[in-house]
């Protein structure tokens, strides 16, 4: 590669990145829908015409904040089974699921993205991405129950837990969530107890 493209790819991974960082600093102060090409630009300190040279829309430019979050977290998901070729759950170490760590990683994005009124496609996007490999990579034998049910079953539970502690300011530390998010996996109760409510006075 010639080094006038080098410079050029360079120079586009800069303004891209600058895009990015401008619309997720507009978007931490207001809705998505209210934010303009015009305060992108200014805010990254670039002129409409790299903007339309890298995006169509600032919808484009979203898609592209939320497809790049989304394969590092693909890559976190990925990372306790993807050199194994039997994946055994029961054995799994806590410090081998990383998906915690990702989000941690990406504190300020994700806090920013969750606030905001873009937060559904989000969670579909997610939902989509992790739905999609898990059928796929993830293969269950010695049961009855149907995969595509048991994929969307565990999806939902991983999510609603990672984005529950994205909402809570990230209280605990990646480390006791790893720790926990095994903990559950492995945890088969087969006795709950119940707590018995006292019968209304009449």
């Amino acid at each position: 590669m010639s080094e006038s493209s080098n410079k050029t790819d360079r120079r586009i991974i800069r303004s891209k990145g600058a895009l990015k960082d401008a619309l997720l600093t507009l978007m931490s102060k207001k809705p998505f829908t209210s934010i303009s090409i015009t305060e992108i630009v200014v805010e990254a300190n670039y002129n409409r015409g790299t903007f339309y040279s890298n995006y169509e829309s600032k919808e484009a430019l979203l898609d592209d904040i939320l497809d790049e979050l989304i394969q590092k977290l693909l890559l976190a998901f990925r990372a306790p089974y993807e050199k194994n070729e039997v994946f055994r759950i029961n054995e799994l170490p806590a410090k081998s699921v990383m998906i915690f760590e990702h989000m941690f990683e990406n504190a300020s994005t994700y806090t920013t993205l969750m606030k905001s009124d873009v937060l559904p496609n989000l969670r579909e996007k997610m939902f989509t991405a992790l739905k999609k490999i898990s059928q796929e990579e993830l293969i269950h034998t010695g049961s009855e129950i149907d995969q595509e049910l048991l994929s969307i079953y565990s999806i939902h539970a991983l999510l609603g837990l990672v984005l529950y502690w994205v909402e809570s300011g990230f209280k605990h530390t990646p480390s006791y969530m790893q720790d926990q998010l095994v903990q559950i996996i492995n945890w088969r109760p087969t006795v709950v107890h119940t707590v018995v409510r006292p019968k209304n006075k009449p």
